[in-house]
Parts: structure tokens; C-alpha cells; sequence
């Protein structure tokens, strides 16, 4: 058979190819969530444009498929039988197995997935980048912008003691304003009510409850879960077989020591059915190709059934962890206590209990949330120190009342106190 049926593709087109893909400082966003969502959208959205960009270069670097050809072929007709046999679907049928007469028991064998493994590689890493652009669109609802915060938190380490000390006070300043700006003004029975119901049903994104960031970070959180475990079926869907299966399977022939043989999935060698119009006459040709692309599509999905196995894992585990942190509300008040500690500066058994009023009524789970993020993307020591100055301000405003007499309003006899009118009637 005739070479160089594909045109090969030059060192510099295979590296503008390389280029187009995002770089991962574009694809990386802003950190303002954890690591196990970094790992859905920011490590696996890349691992897939890679694998993307892999298929891609061995489809159109040399030949993605070869086929025998009979020899009366001419070398015209060796490269239209290339050509065709890899824009229209060959099928598998195993070599022990004789070919069948029906044209539609072939059909039903054909492989139609093979010229789109790149295109579904990149749709699978638009879904795995989906939750985290809805996360960013919809958490400066919240009244604060979580990216400047965090990026300023992390600017505190950089400078020296005092423009450190400062950049902290102003912040915790303007966190103070955006915690009192979404409070609760009113305390009747039906705020009492949903505060009860927010205990429990921490998904209602409530900004004066101060649970609107929790509440939608943990449903973030959900779409994850349920675009991993997603993943599997549209794989079912695209390659029309039992993908996941498909790791078991390859699990149980290491476990038997077992040669993997030809797989269903991913044929190598396959059949090729076309037709030739020579004035009236139709001649079929049915011819045995090779796809060497399937070589590699075939240790990508595996690796990729495992890798789903993984972030699904771990992905649920972090929910679960999420969903118990909310209803358990004395992790809050435990949290928020151990940095007060570290800066010693709960003294006396009334700041034991107003940390707790600290913790639920002024933080809320919306201040603690931030307090989480802040720490997993600069250091425990800026959180401590915010807190700190936090403490300060809730503390200033909920000073015990004095017991010094000059530091009461003067009272009349019926307690009421005295303005200016009544001394001018006593000087009279």
C-alpha cells in the first residue's frame, strides 16, 4: 500500500497546535474554594485538553488508519479506500467469528465514535469548568467581592510589620461594615423561624441569615458530584457499550494475569465496508483496516476511568464533610475560639461566652465560610490576626455597662432621664 496518504503536519503547525491550548494560569481562575474543587475544574479540565491535543496530533500526524487493500488496486484507490473507510464508521467483528450477509448486522457493529474522541474530550472538560464559572458569576451576590479579598489577604504577607498591621485593621473594618450590613434588624417569630430552618436547610442562599456563600458553595459542590458520576453515562451514551464496566474489567484481567486482548471498545483492527460506481455497475468492497488511533484512545479511557473513580471518591467525601460541618454548628464556634486563643486575648468568662454570640450572630456561617477560604489560599496566621481585629470591633460594641454613677444619665424620680428643660424648672 502507498504512504503518506495524510499530509503530514509540519513541526511548526503541531506546535501553533500546542499553543492554542489555555494556558493554566487561564484556565487556573481566582482561588477563592478549596482544593477538591480546584481538582475538578482546574487539573482535570487541563488533563482532558491535553489528552484533546494528543488525539488530535495522531489523527492528523500521520495515518489514524491503514487498510489492505486487494491488489488489483491501483494506488488511486489504495488512498480513496483510506479516505473513505476513515470518514465513514468501520465495524468489529471478532476474527473467530465469520462476517455477516446482512448488511444491517454490520451496521449495528459499526464504531462511530473514534473520529470524535477529541471533541467529546473537550465537551467533557467545558462540563468539569461549568460549576466553577457558575461559582463565579453568582458569589458576588453576596455583597463582598471573595476574589479582592482573598487577593488582598494574601498581599498582607508581603509587606513589612506596619503596612501589614494596617492592611489587616482596614480590612477587618470593611468586613465589619459588609457583616452589618446583612443582619437581621427585626427578631419576631417568623425571623426566629427561618433561623431555626437555616440550621437545618443550609442551601437557603439567605444573605441577611448569612448563609447565601455556604448555601451556594455547597450546592457548587453537588454540581461537581453529579457531573462526575454524569461523566460515566455520556461515555455509555458515546461509545454505545458499558463504560462503566469498563475498569473493572481491567481490573479483574490483572488480577488473572490475563493478556488484554482485543477489545470491543477499542478495536485496533476493524472492518471497512464502501462501494465503487463504475458507470452503472456498484461493486462493494468490504477491506481490513487498522486503527493505530485506538491505541492510544484506549489507555486514555482507562486511565480516565480511574481518574473519575478518584474525583467522584474524594469529591464526596468533601460534601459529606461540608453538609456535617453546617449541621454541627459547635464546629463554628470551636473554629473561631481556637484562634482567639492562639492570640490570648479571651481573658475572662464573659468573652468565653460572647465568642459564642461572636461566632453565631455576628461571623454567621457566611463570615466563618470566609475566614475557611482565606486560610486555604494564604496562611492560618492572616486569619488569625483578622479575627483578631474582628474581635475587637464585636467587643468595642458589646462592652459591659459601667457601674461608675458619673458614667449614668441623671434620673429624675420616676427614673426617667433628666434633659435640659428639667434643669432650667430646678434652677427657677
Amino acid at each position: 500500500m502507498g504512504e503518506g496518504y495524510f499530509p503530514l503536519v509540519s513541526p511548526t503547525a503541531v506546535e501553533g497546535i500546542l499553543g492554542a491550548v489555555p494556558s493554566i494560569s487561564k484556565l487556573r481562575g481566582t482561588n477563592n474554594d478549596d482544593w477538591i474543587d480546584r481538582l475538578n475544574h482546574r487539573y482535570t479540565t487541563l488533563l482532558l485538553i491535553i489528552f484533546a491535543v494528543v488525539v488530535s496530533t495522531g489523527q492528523f500526524v500521520g495515518e489514524p488508519i491503514q487498510c489492505w487493500c486487494p491488489a488489483e488496486f491501483t494506488d488511486a484507490y489504495e488512498a480513496y479506500t483510506t479516505y473513505i473507510c476513515w470518514i465513514s464508521n468501520t465495524y468489529y467483528i471478532p476474527m473467530e467469528e465469520t462476517i455477516p450477509i446482512d448488511i444491517r448486522q454490520r451496521q449495528d457493529a459499526e464504531i462511530t465514535y473514534y473520529q470524535w474522541v477529541p471533541i467529546i474530550l473537550l465537551f467533557q472538560a467545558l462540563l468539569f469548568k461549568i460549576p466553577n464559572l457558575f461559582w463565579r458569576f453568582t458569589h458576588s451576590a453576596s455583597g463582598l467581592n471573595l476574589d479582592k479579598i482573598v487577593a488582598m489577604s494574601e498581599e498582607t504577607q508581603l509587606g513589612s510589620p506596619e503596612d501589614r498591621a494596617e492592611a489587616i485593621k482596614n480590612l477587618a473594618i470593611y468586613l465589619d461594615k459588609w457583616l452589618g450590613t446583612y443582619q437581621e434588624y427585626r427578631n419576631n417569630i417568623f425571623i426566629r423561624a427561618k433561623k431555626k430552618a437555616q440550621t437545618f436547610c443550609f442551601f437557603m442562599c439567605d444573605r441577611r441569615g448569612g448563609t447565601y456563600l455556604v448555601g451556594l458553595f455547597i450546592t457548587i459542590k453537588i454540581l461537581y458530584m453529579a457531573n462526575v458520576i454524569g461523566q460515566f453515562f455520556l461515555l455509555n451514551a458515546f461509545m454505545a457499550t458499558k463504560y462503566n464496566l469498563y475498569g473493572f474489567e481491567v481490573i479483574k484481567s490483572l488480577i488473572d494475569n490475563e493478556p488484554m486482548m482485543e477489545s470491543p471498545r477499542f478495536p485496533r483492527v476493524t472492518l471497512c465496508d464502501f462501494q465503487i460506481r463504475q458507470l452503472q455497475n456498484l461493486q462493494r468492497w468490504t477491506v481490513q483496516c487498522v486503527l493505530p488511533v485506538n491505541l492510544f484512545n484506549e489507555k486514555i479511557f482507562i486511565f480516565l476511568w480511574f481518574w473519575f473513580c478518584l474525583i467522584a471518591f474524594l469529591t464526596a467525601i468533601n460534601l459529606l464533610k461540608w453538609i456535617f460541618y453546617q449541621l454541627y454548628q459547635n464546629n463554628k464556634v470551636q473554629y473561631v475560639k481556637k484562634y482567639l486563643k492562639t492570640n490570648n486575648v479571651m481573658n475572662s468568662g464573659f468573652d468565653k461566652k460572647l465568642c459564642a454570640k461572636f461566632s453565631r450572630d455576628y461571623l454567621r456561617s457566611d463570615g466563618i465560610f470566609l475566614m475557611y477560604v482565606i486560610s486555604k489560599n494564604s496562611t492560618n496566621l492572616v486569619v488569625s490576626d483578622l479575627l483578631r481585629e474582628l474581635w475587637k470591633i464585636f467587643k468595642d460594641k458589646h462592652k459591659p455597662r459601667s457601674n461608675n454613677i458619673d458614667d449614668e444619665p441623671m434620673m429624675n424620680s420616676e427614673k426617667e432621664p433628666l434633659d435640659g428643660n428639667h434643669l432650667l424648672h430646678s434652677s427657677a
